[in-house]
């Protein structure tokens, strides 16, 4: 029987037509389309951006990139003898090598490799306290996480120089890397303090017969741009922490003598370096030694090597203070690496907190599902489990359908074989490709079709439950196929009448392509053990809109389907939780649907249904202060949820990002067996689930690569979900495009009885 509200399509229309204009579901989904694409892009900028945010963290603590290879006893026939024989300071004026000594009674404290939050701090509290001025060779990616300490450094009047980004040995590198090192240090420097130099200090350097031929060039094309190359005369030696008084006396040079002379402010532990510093300063002091730094040791002292004739005091012009003000694309350049270094020394050890945190509540939840899991099998599948009196009433089947030619036959011609009595009432929304007609044509007894304008997949429902006869319904996609058993298992809590409402044991049937597989272990795994977990804690959250019944004074109850959220379902399970009925999952009530057939397709079902869970739980917020029975959700549920379908599906794609992270910058073999032994729980969990859903476990060999594509779209979506819901936005029922390829599962029989 039918029972038309519109008139029906002519059966012979014109060869010729006007182009059928869109209706309003299509047009609203093209202005919700174009509202979407910024709000995607802000979600893959947001990923982009904490990629970056995570290189950065990494190249500056573990100096990606950076070989800790060391040349040593290599030749040096290139060099000239003037400059291994010179001073500690080497300059090129007019493109000549010259080298410059530290007068006599004169000492430049020179410090490498900070700074160092812990020890270059006390340092400058010894330098301050004694009056003396030191020079830092500071090394880029420390500058850049300690800016503040560079700055207490010049502004107390002590001089500092480059030595590199991330301390490599400067002979081993291509002349594009020895350029990208000098360059990212005095960024750092400008962005820190302010401030550019010119002098330069090669990591693993000491005196200037280390000079081979494999650093000589780098230092003539330094020397070309300007740089001061320093070298040291006496070395402490303090990085092998020999004693204090070795330090103090390893660092003394002849009596007379001035010396450049070096010392660590970082790279290792430094007590000792602080012990004998005082020692150190009172001795040379005592002596009668001044101290300076390589710039004043350079105004006060003749040139020595190959300068020109009568060119003077190493060319006077180069006498000027290393420091020199940062202007320009320079400065702002310098101060934004800074910021993003300080935002990188935030956001990931805050992630590496949360994903502790969220690794252990994911374990947690793991153990949990499968703890009541195996309870709820056991307990449902009892012999002597029941409901109570079998439930044998016919009920109302209601079929929401929107465009759905490939697959409304099959759908009915399904529920036409139940063995249970059963009403079929077809909604057609609004439907352009003739859907109505091909469900009126079958001629299947007990099927009624009722169109309506375009209106959604909610309203449709609503006016499915007006038009339903019985007191228990049904409620499908237009998409889904039932077994012969499902409706009768379905319906059987029913006995119960504290049960308002029933989920079903929603699968895949298209699960021969990747994306399928993918869905099938999602909805083996994560959809029916949460569903049987939440069912023991008497808080299910969603009843799927593949398969769920009700009663239908508690639909009506609790206002119907709503369309204030994208997800309906979940909206209505919540709303009928909150009004004291219980929701229960059955597992043998099975319904089989269509998984999308591409990735945006599954995008777009993916973010639907978790910006409509924000939405439902936004909705319903007010639950979480629910007294009595009825605020069970509120207490047990809305939690649950909002952490292990909101906040922990943000961050378990992360793992991976960290796996990668620590593959490259920590431990690569430490952080794959991690990984692994993460991926191993999570295969024994789907196996259970498997087990218990009687699936076969070759679709598991799919998971390794589930995990490393499929998680990372999820989180995508969820991130868009979560910026959508941010920046406001609403969506309406999206249609996916289906094939009708699911069919009634093999060897199923069984008569409708309407």
């Amino acid at each position: 029987m039918t029972t038309p509200t519109t008139p029906s399509t002519p059966p012979n229309p014109p060869a010729r037509r006007r182009r059928r204009a869109p209706s309003r579901m299509e047009r609203a989904a093209g202005r919700a389309a174009a509202l979407q694409r910024p709000r995607v892009l802000l979600a893959l900028l947001l990923l982009l951006a904490l990629t970056c945010v995570m290189l950065l963290d990494g190249y500056l603590r573990a100096e990606v990139g950076g070989d800790q290879r060391v040349r040593t006893g290599a030749p040096a026939g290139d060099v000239p003898d003037e400059v291994l024989d010179g001073g500690p300071i080497l300059s090129f004026p007019g493109g000549q090598a010259t080298t410059v000594s530290v007068p006599d009674k004169t000492i430049v404290l020179t410090f490498d490799d900070g700074p160092d939050p812990t020890w270059t701090p006390q340092v400058l509290e010894i330098l301050e306290t004694y009056d003396v001025p030191g020079t830092f060779f500071l090394v880029g990616s420390m500058v850049s996480r300690h800016p503040g300490i560079v700055r207490d450094m010049v502004e107390q009047g002590n001089e500092v120089g480059v030595h590199t980004f991330t301390h490599v040995d400067l002979s081993y590198q291509s002349q594009a890397r020895v350029t990208r090192e000098i360059e990212q240090t005095q960024l750092a420097l400008a962005g820190a303090a302010g401030i550019t130099t010119t002098l330069f200090r090669a990591p693993y350097s000491s005196q200037t017969d280390a000079i081979d031929n494999y650093s000589w060039p780098v230092y003539e094309r330094l020397g070309e741009d300007g740089y001061t190359s320093v070298f040291v005369d006496t070395d402490s030696d303090d990085w092998k922490r020999p004693g204090v008084s070795k330090i103090v006396e390893w660092a003394t040079p002849e009596d007379g003598e001035g010396a450049s002379v070096l010392f660590h402010d970082a790279g290792g532990e430094r007590s000792q370096t602080i012990e004998a510093l005082p020692k150190y300063i009172e001795k040379m002091k005592a002596k009668g030694y001044t101290f300076t730094t390589v710039s004043g040791a350079m105004a006060d002292q003749q040139p020595t090597g190959a300068g020109p004739a009568g060119a003077g005091p190493a060319g006077e012009q180069d006498l000027q203070a290393a420091h020199h003000a940062a202007t320009g694309a320079t400065l702002y350049e310098g101060k934004a690496l800074v910021a993003a270094v300080a935002v990188a020394e935030w956001t990931v050890p805050a992630l590496s907190v949360g994903l502790v945190i969220v690794g252990v509540a994911v374990m947690g939840r793991f153990a949990m599902m499968l703890v009541l899991a195996r309870r709820h099998h056991r307990q449902r599948n009892r012999r002597r489990f029941i409901w109570g009196p079998p439930v044998t009433g016919p009920v109302s089947v209601i079929v929401p359908a929107y465009n759905e030619k490939e697959c409304i036959e099959a759908t009915l011609r399904s529920l036409a074989r139940s063995t249970h009595p059963i009403e079929i009432v077809v909604v057609d929304d609004g439907s352009t490709d003739g859907t109505a007609e091909i469900a009126e044509s079958l001629g299947l007894p007990g099927v009624r079709v009722v169109r309506q304008a375009n209106a959604g997949k909610p309203a449709a429902l609503n006016n499915g439950v007006r038009h339903a006869r019985y007191d228990i319904v049904v409620m499908m996609d237009g998409d889904t196929v039932f077994e012969p058993d499902t409706v009768r298992h379905l319906v059987q809590p029913f006995a119960d009448p504290s049960v308002g409402a029933v989920a079903g044991n929603a699968k895949v049937g298209n699960r021969r392509t990747l994306i399928g597989a993918w869905q099938h272990i999602e909805y083996v795994m994560g959809f029916n053990l949460d569903r049987r977990m939440y069912d023991l804690l008497r808080c299910m959250p969603t009843i799927p809109g593949a398969i769920g019944a009700f009663r239908r004074e508690a639909v009506l109850q609790a206002g119907g389907m709503s369309h204030d959220t994208l997800a309906e379902d979940t909206d209505i399970t919540i709303a009928l939780h909150r009004a004291g009925w219980r929701v229960v999952y059955e597992e043998h009530a099975r319904a089989w649907t269509e998984a999308p057939g591409s990735l945006g397709q599954l995008w777009s079902q993916r973010y639907r249904w978790s910006y409509g869970t924000m939405q439902a739980l936004w909705k319903h917020r007010r639950c979480l202060t629910d007294k009595g029975p009825s605020g069970r959700f509120g207490r047990v549920g809305m939690p649950l949820v909002v952490l292990f379908q909101v906040v922990t599906p943000v961050f378990a794609p992360l793992i991976d990002v960290f796996t990668v992270y620590s593959m490259v910058f920590v431990d690569f073999r430490a952080a794959l067996l991690a990984w692994l032994a993460v991926l191993a729980v999570q295969l024994v969990c789907a196996a259970y689930a498997f087990r218990l859903d009687r699936e076969r476990y070759r679709y598991l060999l799919m998971m390794p690569l589930q995990q490393l594509a499929y998680r990372q779209m999820m989180y995508l979506v969820l991130i868009h979900s979560c910026v959508t819901a941010l920046t406001g936005g609403r969506l309406r029922w999206q249609k996916l495009k289906r094939t009708g390829e699911v069919g009634a599962p093999a060897g199923t029989t069984g008569t409708g009885t309407g």
